[in-house]
């Protein structure tokens, strides 16, 4: 079934169908990165700042910062990319309207208008790579903001654990 879709649809569902994987294979490292590695992270972070006896000076709070940052920047790697897959997959879809309706008014030129059954393909090429593009993306979209979201949300629960208070120099 898949192999029909991706000949009716044209070469340039090939290229939507790789984008697709290429995307998802950047969703699948962030949901294991949110649900499993960023809690080591972040336990690994705190136990760090728990141990140190200054957490009030000018040096400990860059220092939290620092970690802030670099916690931060490993929970949105990868969003970038994820973006322009998004970016690209209705694009593609696009293109694939362009080459399917060349492809209609070819059939159109040698045959005319009586041949509905010769434009069909054309049609299919035309519509296909849109539709899948445009769903490719709206999946896309929806795990990209859950992921900003979460990136947001741990970096503020991390933040709030490494509380600038306490030590032995008061």
């Amino acid at each position: 079934m898949l192999q029909e879709f991706l000949v009716r649809g044209g070469p340039v569902l090939y290229a939507v169908l790789l984008s697709a994987v290429m995307l998802w294979a950047l969703i699948a490292q962030k949901l294991w990165f949110f649900y499993r590695e960023s809690r080591l992270v972040s336990e690994q972070l705190t136990q760090r700042w728990q141990c140190r006896t200054d957490r009030v000076s000018a040096s400990a709070r860059q220092i939290r910062s620092a970690w802030l940052s670099q916690f931060y920047g490993l929970a949105t790697s990868g969003l970038p990319g994820i973006a322009v897959l998004i970016a690209i997959c209705p694009l593609l879809g696009l293109l694939g309207t362009v080459t399917g309706m060349v492809h209609v008014f070819d059939v159109l030129a040698v045959t005319g208008t009586g041949n509905a059954r010769a434009m069909s393909d054309g049609i299919a090429q035309a519509t296909l790579p849109t539709m899948a593009g445009l769903v490719v993306a709206l999946s896309g979209l929806y795990f990209r903001s859950r992921f900003t979201r979460l990136a947001s949300r741990q970096r503020q629960a991390l933040a709030d654990r490494l509380t600038l208070v306490g030590g032995a120099h008061g």
